[in-house]
């Protein structure tokens, strides 16, 4: 093993302002790791800022296409399976505290049955991010999408985001979010790579799904990240289509009554 985490950031169009948090996070270890900078962008407007940054740790990748967000993933997962112990899938958009890594890779090294874990995940304000969550039904996504009344809303999500277990134990997750996979990079040769007939959105309840038939995925608030999320989705039209479109394409895999 070459390095003891990788890590990758898909970008589209991002600003070198909202990499730099998430950057620092990262590299705030005394663990081995490596950093990928997957580009989607239409131009490599972010090469000249990692060219001068000359850290031999980080690795700038332009793909002169957007082909999706597990594209992106699978072009870098595809360079680092067996050369590290884990690989990490981060968000731009995530930060956090030193000692997250060196915390997770403990565990890990400690529980070999688990593929995947998640820390606790935050809003910038300190509230919870409900990010674990039940395998979906169509009628969730559904209702998140276009429900007008919040508090119908609210109420199915106490059971479909696992509210009710309260997000102060350890657990076991049927799906974890994808803005923050501590992943054993052994699950990649196991359950296989993002599916790329996946465009954006559910690739990660894809993935989680498949790997958590064979291992657990564990969801760990003893840490804690920062997420600085935005629903687009749901306001923005051609991404709520995008959204739909990969919902039809997920329930036709894995079936839409179960």
């Amino acid at each position: 093993m070459n390095y003891d985490i990788t890590a990758t950031i898909v970008t589209y169009k991002t600003k070198i302002f909202d990499l730099e948090k998430v950057i620092e996070s990262f590299f705030k270890t005394t663990l081995n790791v490596k950093l990928y900078i997957s580009d989607n962008s239409p131009t490599d407007e972010l090469k000249e800022y990692f060219k001068k940054l000359n850290n031999e740790k980080i690795e700038y990748i332009f793909n002169n296409c957007n082909m999706g967000y597990g594209y992106g993933h699978n072009i870098i997962i595809r360079k680092i399976i067996g050369k590290s112990k884990y690989h990490l899938i981060l968000n731009p958009d995530i930060y956090f505290q030193k000692n997250v890594l060196e915390e997770l890779f403990i565990y890990m090294e400690e529980n070999k049955e688990v593929g995947n874990i998640m820390p606790m995940v935050k809003y910038p304000n300190g509230a919870i991010q409900y990010l674990c969550k039940r395998n979906p039904k169509p009628f969730d996504i559904l209702l998140r999408a276009f429900c007008p009344s919040k508090k119908i809303v609210e109420k199915r999500n106490v059971i479909y985001e696992m509210r009710d277990e309260g997000y102060d134990k350890i657990m076991n997750v049927e799906i974890l979010s994808g803005c923050f996979m501590f992943l054993r990079n052994e699950v990649f040769e196991t359950v296989g790579l993002f599916d790329e007939k996946i465009f954006m959105y559910f690739e990660d309840f894809d993935l989680n799904r498949r790997i958590h038939e064979k291992y657990k995925t564990i969801f760990y608030p003893k840490v804690e990240i920062i997420h600085e999320h935005a629903k687009e989705s749901h306001k923005n039209k051609r991404l709520l289509f995008i959204g739909m479109k990969s919902a039809i394409y997920y329930f036709n895999k894995w079936g839409w009554m179960k």
